[in-house]
């Protein structure tokens, strides 16, 4: 993949990182906060994908794509290290609202993952959009 169809996957694949985030808020806003958390991270783990589409690599596995993130763009700076911690938090919140059956996702707690899943997606998008060649 040479690198224009690297980066127009990653937008179209941003495009969808946005569109899973406004489900998010919807669902936050009918007071389910644990879908809501959960699309969140959906949400993210889509924009990493967006980010990963630049480079032509991607994992089939959520372990292997956020991995494949933390290597390439938080470990060398081109993402702040917080960045990492926003995806894993993600991930432990979807995972323990999926598949704990007496997990309760609590208003706030889905509150900051829409927060933080706004903060992922724009900063990849921004990443993005200054690779965008200038005509």
């Amino acid at each position: 993949m040479d690198e224009l169809a690297g980066l127009n996957l990653g937008m179209h694949r941003i495009t969808a990182a946005k569109e899973r985030l406004a489900v998010a808020e919807e669902l936050y806003a009918n007071n389910h906060y644990l879908d809501a958390a959960s699309k969140a991270y959906y949400a993210i783990f889509q924009a990493a994908r967006a980010a990963l589409a630049t480079l032509a690599v991607d994992s089939s596995k959520h372990s292997g794509v956020i991995s494949l993130f933390n290597i390439n763009y938080v470990k060398t700076g081109v993402f702040p290290k917080e960045y990492s911690k926003i995806i894993a938090n993600a991930q432990d919140l979807r995972l323990s609202s999926d598949y704990d059956d007496f997990y309760v996702v609590s208003k706030k707690d889905a509150a900051q993952a829409l927060d933080n899943a706004l903060k992922f997606i724009s900063g990849v998008e921004t990443y993005l959009q200054d690779k965008i060649p200038s005509s």
